[in-house]
This record gives structure tokens, C-alpha cells and sequence, in this order.
């Protein structure tokens, strides 16, 4: 109980919280984000491209490895828990079905989450699986929805293959090479830039769904 206090306590610090944890905090964020219902709040862009930095300095390197190396492993490992993870989420999904949707919302179930992502999906099909990796919030549910669709699961783990490696490469990657170039002093402004380009793909969507509402309630009403 006492370290799920500290890890809470120190989401807000995500330097802190990994210089704190090291691998197997990260470990266990990316596979609860993309493989727990309740993993939706977590941090995982913003995560990710912080360790890349924190790698750069130096920061998280249990096995004293060169950061080069370091950051390879790092790189293996969370592969494997973003893998893992929506695997575990595709299977929640095939086994619960379309009666996941009638579940109430709480605080630990975002229904509302749940329904936006299903119709991401349906707009865009098994590319979601890829989409949403770099979507917060949607990357917690696509699998889930792909698992209630009864999307083949070769061609799920295909998406899943692709996307996890390009999600957590890209993120881990960028924050590594900002950090060279910034340093590690920095990296509360790389923080939050990451996390504004993260967001806005989910803004841009909301809008032009409002905009397209209004359009045909606007059409129905001036309609004879």
C-alpha cells in the first residue's frame, strides 16, 4: 500500500517517479495503459520521451550499459510490455463482448472513452490498433474494441506488432535526441510540448465531429 502511495504521489514528477523506479515502474506504466481498463490516466507519450532523456543523462541505467546500448534494451523491453499489454486488452474485449458497452462509467471505467474509440474504429478499421497508440486515452481501449469486434487476431498482432514498436522507438527515440540537444534541464519544456502534440489529434477529431453535427442538424432544419 505504501508504494502505491509514493507512485501516485509522484505521477506529477514524471523525473522524479523514474528516477525513483527506474524500469520497472516503466514497465508496469506501458503494459497497465495499453492493457488495463484503468490504466486510460496514465502518462504514456509524455512517459516515454521522458525516459528517452533520462537515458541521455544518464539518469536510468541500472547496469551501467553505454547510454547507446541502455537505450536499446529500454527499448526491447517496453516493446514487449506495449505487445503484452494490448494482447491482454484484445483478450478482455473477445471475452466480455458487446456487453462491455452497457457497463456503467466510474472512476475506474470511462465508458465514454470506450464508445469515442469504437467509433474511431469503425471510421477507420484495424488501422485504429496503429492510430491509437499516439492517441491518449484511445490507446487504453482500441484493443478492447478490436477484441469485441472479433477482429482476426493475426491481423490484430500484426497492428499491435507494428504499433507498439512505433509508438514507444518514436517516443523514446525523440526524448533521447532532445535531450542531447537541450540537456536534461529542459525537460519539463519537452514534457509539455509532447504532451500538446499528443493531445491534439483528439481535440482536432472532437471539433470536426461538432463541426459535422452542427452541419446536419443545420441541413435538417433548414430542409423543407
Amino acid at each position: 500500500m505504501d508504494l502505491l502511495r509514493e507512485f501516485f504521489s509522484r505521477l506529477r514528477d514524471l523525473e522524479g517517479l523514474l528516477t525513483w523506479g527506474g524500469y520497472p515502474v516503466l514497465m508496469a506504466i506501458i503494459f497497465a495503459e495499453t492493457g488495463l481498463l484503468v490504466g486510460f490516466f496514465l502518462p504514456g507519450d509524455s512517459l516515454l520521451v521522458t525516459a528517452g532523456v533520462l537515458v541521455n543523462a544518464g539518469q536510468i541505467n541500472p547496469l551501467g550499459l553505454p547510454h547507446g546500448v541502455n537505450l536499446l534494451l529500454m527499448n526491447v523491453v517496453l516493446c514487449a510490455m506495449a505487445i503484452i499489454g494490448d494482447t491482454v486488452g484484445y483478450s478482455i474485449g473477445y471475452r466480455a463482448g458487446p456487453k462491455i458497452f452497457s457497463r456503467e462509467q466510474s472512476f475506474f471505467f470511462r465508458k465514454d472513452h470506450l464508445v469515442a474509440t469504437q467509433k474511431f474504429y469503425e471510421r477507420h478499421g484495424g488501422k485504429t490498433i496503429v492510430l491509437a497508440r499516439f492517441m491518449p486515452f484511445a490507446r487504453t481501449f482500441a484493443p478492447v474494441v478490436a477484441g469485441v469486434g472479433r477482429m482476426s487476431y493475426k491481423r490484430f498482432l500484426a497492428y499491435n506488432v507494428f504499433g507498439g514498436i512505433g509508438w514507444v522507438v518514436s517516443m523514446t527515440v525523440l526524448g533521447y535526441f532532445l535531450g542531447k540537444v537541450l540537456g536534461a534541464k529542459q525537460i519539463e519544456r519537452v514534457v509539455i510540448l509532447i504532451i500538446i502534440v499528443s493531445v491534439m489529434p483528439v481535440v482536432i477529431g472532437a471539433l470536426k465531429h461538432r463541426m459535422s453535427q452542427r452541419k446536419a442538424e443545420e441541413g435538417g432544419v433548414s430542409a423543407p
